[in-house]
């Protein structure tokens, strides 16, 4: 039988992972974006604070939201409970107690990436050694995913990592769709519409679904277009609608599934029958906090499911890091 305080340690472990994963891409695509754009855009660093969740945090430390205080509070900064370093360091403790049950070169692989983030995280400051930093924190990620899909029993405690993945992967869609995409529908300025190609084309390559959506398409990017695969696609593994539906396969391998699946059943519906040719023109932000709200449902329901009951509490909302396990 597997332990509670097993599986929420898994779970978390595959949250923080892919958090660091989620947020080195975002860096990386803004920083290409902000030289694809003209000067006078008002794009900066902003957007990437909004997306993660931290904007009331970040503010409390800094008045203005520079490229190198971005860059400070997203990377390394004691202050963000949600910074790469930070969730680095949870998703290592979570996987230090759990290492009986998980492969020998998964714990070797985020080892390495934790002690390189650390060594040179000082790079990030400098748009010159920045890629580089992001590029191998992302490659290294995918490392991980790769040798736990490929080294790793696909048994119930797999089931755990891959709701922990989906469930932050369906969070981030959310979020990049809800700040990226609401400053580029309709109500962007006439001196701005020569670059919205390459504003959409940010929102795909900040979720790396450029090359997949051109596939799904065939037609130069479009607003609506990116909206309906990001939401609805059944394929793409960070469409919200391919995230629920892992989820969905998880929970059948589990016991005790009846409430998660309830509320998974309710964030699946929602997804389905959105019409996104009225969101283009319409609420699109309450459509995306509705989203996130069901996200929140699930989250928690899988808490009162197979978590509660230790001596930890896990954190609700995404946009809180969990509390590392105990030894």
């Amino acid at each position: 039988m597997l332990l509670s305080s097993v599986a929420e340690r898994v779970y978390w472990f595959a949250r923080y992972v892919e958090r660091v994963e989620n947020t080195a891409r975002l860096i990386l695509v803004n920083n290409h974006l902000l030289l694809d754009m003209p000067r006078a855009s008002a794009l900066g660093w902003e957007p990437i604070v909004s997306i993660t969740g931290i904007a009331e945090k970040f503010y409390q430390y800094h008045k203005q939201a520079s490229e190198r205080n971005v860059m400070r509070f997203l990377v390394m900064d004691a202050n963000n409970e949600g910074c790469m370093l930070q969730s680095l360091a949870g998703a290592r403790e979570n996987l230090r107690t759990s290492r009986a049950i998980f492969p020998r070169a998964v714990w070797e692989t985020l080892n390495d990436l934790n002690s390189f983030a650390i060594e040179n995280k000082a790079k990030v400051l400098t748009r010159r050694e920045r890629y580089q930093f992001m590029q191998h924190v992302i490659d290294s990620c995918h490392l991980i995913s790769g040798k736990l899909s490929a080294s790793m029993s696909h048994d119930q405690i797999y089931e755990f990592v891959r709701m922990g993945r989906n469930i932050e992967r369906a969070d981030m869609t959310s979020r990049v769709i809800d700040v990226r995409a609401e400053n580029l529908l309709p109500k962007h300025a006439e001196e701005m519409k020569p670059f919205s190609d390459i504003q959409w084309k940010s929102v795909l390559d900040s979720l790396a679904g450029y090359q997949m959506y051109r596939r799904y398409v065939h037609v130069r990017v479009r607003g609506d277009e990116v909206l309906r695969y990001l939401l609805q696609d059944a394929y793409f593994p960070r469409a919200i609608n391919h995230c629920l539906d892992q989820l969905e396969q998880c929970l059948r391998n589990l016991p005790r599934n009846e409430a998660p699946q309830y509320a998974l059943v309710r964030a699946q519906r929602l997804v389905r029958n959105a019409k996104v040719e009225k969101l283009v023109h319409g609420p699109l932000h309450d459509f995306i906090n509705d989203v996130q709200l069901v996200l929140i449902d699930i989250n928690s329901e899988l808490t009162a499911t197979y978590f509660e009951g230790k001596e930890i509490s896990p954190a609700v909302y995404f946009n809180m890091p969990h509390q590392l396990a105990s030894a």
